[in-house]
């Protein structure tokens, strides 16, 4: 079993736009992440995403190169700031092959509760629409690889 932990591509600040939509370079880096992951045959059920502009965004353009089966969705939990106990407990059970769109500190803390079981650990070092990609054999999650759009210029 696999998750896709994804950070929203670059968003304008809150001065800029208080909704916070992604930045011109946010979309081109969502794009270059989604057609790499389509070229790379990532596989996903289902793109849950914050609600939050940026993230629904990122998910949007995910989406669209991705076409996953379960559709996109609008999650409750996945805010920045939002317990991650709850997700982690559902990401383990329900969620196979789902992919997350949301918000540091939510993914660092996510991941480093599923890892090492202390959200307060770091485990990987997130960027903007760079995917995260953890598995899950035998009970133990791993981080299995990560790309970030950098690494596809």
């Amino acid at each position: 079993m696999q998750i896709f932990l994804v950070q929203h591509g670059q968003a304008m600040t809150t001065s800029e736009d208080p909704l916070r939509p992604l930045t011109p370079e946010g979309f081109e880096s969502a794009r270059r992440i989604g057609a790499w992951a389509r070229d790379a045959a990532v596989n996903v059920t289902h793109i849950r995403h914050s609600g939050k502009l940026r993230a629904e965004q990122t998910a949007q353009i995910l989406a669209e190169y991705l076409n996953p089966s379960g559709g996109l969705i609008s999650a409750s939990g996945l805010a920045p700031n939002d317990d991650v106990v709850p997700v982690a407990r559902i990401a383990t059970n329900e969620w196979a092959n789902s992919m997350l769109v949301g918000h540091l500190p939510f993914l660092n803390r996510l991941a480093g509760l599923l890892v090492t079981g202390n959200p307060e650990i770091q485990v990987v070092r997130f960027c903007n629409a760079g995917i995260v990609c953890l598995l899950n054999e035998k009970k133990t999650w791993s981080i299995n690889w990560v790309m970030t759009p950098e690494l596809l210029v």
